[in-house]
């Protein structure tokens, strides 16, 4: 038992859950400053959002130190049978989950709501590694392409019915462990080209943009006029974007709500609406401003303090960072982001098995996708979709998945000289 104990405490990455410990921390802090009120003489109460976090943060722990306990082996082989699961939570909050702003994505437990969605994230990663790893599976040939798509794709959609577009977008960042597998690289220049085209549709009218596309696919079939092969298939490329532009406004007028929409075509600078769609994001952006080089200081915010910033616990969390602690606090909140997902990565790729390895990059890739888009909200750069700060925004769902993630990563990775 003392030998079984000293490995326990020696092979697991500690530095990594210092820096899980340090976000939480730090979300805490941030979730304190935003409901903080001088005048409250009630002192210290779980029913407060810092209360319920100071909670979630607690279970947290003690579900991820519940993780460490179990058999490595545990996560591949029942990595099915989790994707399964949360892909029945994901169907059950459509028939009975709750409505809030918009969308149907909570299933009431109590006080309690729990966000299938968020859970959605590990089940695929795990089935995603199971199945590049257990199958002998080369990501250049066209069959395991299209069973890792139908693995990603499968909760988008259901995610999608709820609406909410924002966790959908989150599934995307698969495509880069797969790049890192052996997904053609020609497929993430679809990828962008896609986006490319979505933006530009935005901007452009569709006559104008099919000529671009048809003079260019024209282009291209002159300078291959001698390959036969090549020019049918340009030609069915240029077929498919022309195609996209009208499958890609359909998707923008008739998939994303209304707010959603608002979001892009603010940010886009294709409308100004400072009291309306714009206004958390003006507010989040003057909060930040406000706090300069230090920060105005712990619990003297004052567009914290007064509420002036929409979803500030949630959404724009970063706000609340900004502006008590900073161009110094932003500064160390990115760098402890920086250094978890370059330590992450570097841990994947010492591991001995592919499950490990491509779990690794998934989870990555996922925290990497939450950090930039949510701190990309916080200052304007990005559209606002609503989607949590890892391990700082308020809410349990959120903590719990990505303590989860990280865990069955670290306990892999504990495991890594005997799991193959």
């Amino acid at each position: 038992m003392q030998q079984q104990g000293n490995r326990f405490f020696f092979n697991v990455d500690w530095i990594t859950i210092l820096l899980y410990m340090a976000l939480c921390a730090i979300g805490f802090i941030s979730i304190y400053a935003t409901v903080y009120n001088p005048d409250n003489v009630g002192g210290f109460s779980f029913n407060a959002n810092y209360g319920r976090q100071l909670i979630f943060i607690g279970t947290g722990l003690i579900l991820g130190f519940s993780i460490l306990l179990f058999d490595a082996k545990f996560f591949s082989v029942f990595a099915p049978v989790i994707y399964g699961i949360t892909m029945l939570l994901l169907l059950l909050v459509l028939v009975v989950g709750r409505n809030v702003g918009g969308n149907q994505a909570w299933i009431a437990i109590g006080s309690f709501r729990l966000q299938p969605s968020e859970f959605a994230k590990f089940g695929t990663a795990l089935l995603v590694a199971r199945y590049i790893s257990s199958f002998n599976v080369k990501l250049n040939t066209t069959k395991p392409i299209l069973i890792c798509a139908a693995i990603i794709i499968l909760p988008m959609f259901l995610i999608m019915l709820q609406p909410d577009a924002g966790s959908t977008l989150v599934f995307l960042s698969f495509m880069f462990p797969l790049y890192r597998e052996g997904l053609p690289g020609y497929l993430l220049t679809i990828f962008w080209g896609a986006v490319v085209l979505f933006i530009l549709n935005l901007f452009l009218s569709p006559t104008v943009l099919i000529l671009a596309i048809a003079i260019v696919g024209g282009l291209f079939i002159y300078n291959n006029r001698k390959r036969q092969q090549q020019i049918i298939r340009i030609s069915i490329i240029t077929i498919l974007a022309i195609g996209y532009l009208f499958v890609a406004k359909f998707i923008f007028t008739n998939v994303l709500q209304k707010h959603q929409r608002d979001r892009i075509e603010v940010i886009l600078g294709l409308k100004t609406d400072n009291k309306g769609t714009g206004y958390n994001v003006i507010q989040s952006k003057i909060a930040i401003g406000a706090g300069q080089v230090t920060g105005r200081g712990f619990l003297q915010g004052t567009q914290t303090k007064f509420g002036y910033v929409p979803a500030q616990s949630t959404d724009f969390i970063f706000s609340t960072v900004g502006e008590e602690w900073g161009f110094v606090g932003s500064f160390v909140v990115i760098g402890l982001y920086a250094f978890l997902l370059l330590r992450i990565v570097n841990l994947a790729e010492r591991q001995r098995s592919a499950f490990s390895r491509v779990y690794g990059y998934c989870i990555a890739c996922i925290l990497f996708f939450h950090v930039f888009v949510n701190i990309g909200m916080a200052i304007g750069l990005m559209p606002v979709i609503g989607i949590p700060l890892p391990f700082i925004s308020y809410g349990g769902s959120s903590l719990w998945s990505f303590t989860v993630l990280l865990f069955i990563f670290l306990k892999l990775d504990s495991n890594r000289m005997g799991f193959i």
